[in-house]
């Protein structure tokens, strides 16, 4: 299991939680039909991942992609709002951060919606030298723990002198926790509804209202995860959706699968299916 935990103080404002994964010892797991693969749904949250290894991340473009494409060793996960297919054949030691909305920008050092729905490798925006001295570092360290601290030390080092995000979407992150509209949440703030949805796309990655509906979504998934055997039409009312009818149609435009299709596969963690 990967050892994950919050971030030191002064990366908080920036860091949701940093983790640390060993990878396998096994050798790699290539059945007759190809690699084994992985559908990830989405968070709508930035990451940002380092691999202790030379092999890239490796996504497939759809199901019938059986070749796929590498991205680099290590990788900015923009935030998206649909799943996608990584190659897991041979699991590596890795290093995340999972960045907070808003906020994630001003860490890597660009807006957030310039990674969208993609993957960006690290070394377009840090740059190949100050990327593969971080890799040789946490690569030529023991232990996970140690490998974390190195790892904050390195994000510490990107801090920004802003050390908060733009107060209004910060407002407005906030007014979306407690259900709030995003008509209203423009009203609130004063600006047109245009000027809203770019201001809180080039600082989350997304549109509002998409942002809204994926934390929904999630919270819909959670709680499948916490409980197995709910009823859909339970699980769609007590997450506000108009009907089981809603829910099913918002479950397959981000996980690319029918809830029930998910359900039978029972994935170990909500958000990692395996195919």
């Amino acid at each position: 299991m990967p050892l994950s935990r919050p971030p030191i103080p002064a990366l908080r404002p920036f860091v949701e939680l940093i983790w640390a994964s060993e990878g396998a010892s096994a050798p790699p797991s290539v059945s007759d039909s190809g690699p084994r693969r992985e559908l990830v749904l989405p968070t709508g949250a930035l990451h940002l991942v380092v691999r202790l290894s030379a092999q890239p991340l490796r996504v497939f473009r759809d199901s019938g992609d059986r070749q796929g494409h590498s991205v680099s060793t290590a990788v900015i996960g923009g935030a998206r709002a649909a799943p996608y297919l990584r190659d897991i054949s041979n699991p590596v030691p890795s290093l995340g951060a999972l960045l907070r909305p808003g906020a994630a920008g001003l860490l890597v050092g660009a807006p957030a919606n310039a990674f969208s729905g993609a993957h960006t490798p690290l070394e377009d925006i840090w740059g190949h030298g100050a990327v593969e001295d971080l890799r040789d570092r946490l690569a030529g360290t023991g232990s996970a723990e140690r490998r974390l601290d190195l790892f904050e030390a390195a994000l510490l080092q990107r801090l920004p002198s802003l050390t908060r995000i733009d107060p209004r979407v910060a407002l407005a992150l906030s007014g979306f926790a407690a259900a709030r509209p995003v008509a209203a949440m423009a009203s609130d703030l004063e600006i047109s509804h245009r000027h809203f949805t770019a201001l809180f796309r080039e600082s989350v990655g997304l549109a509002p209202k998409t942002w809204c509906r994926l934390q929904r979504f999630g919270r819909a998934l959670d709680r499948l995860a916490a409980e197995p055997q709910i009823a859909w039409a339970e699980l769609a009312a007590a997450e506000g959706y108009a009907d089981q009818a809603h829910f099913a149609r918002e479950f397959r435009d981000f996980a690319g699968l029918t809830p029930g299709a998910y359900r039978r596969r029972a994935p170990a963690a909500p958000r990692h299916v395996p195919l």
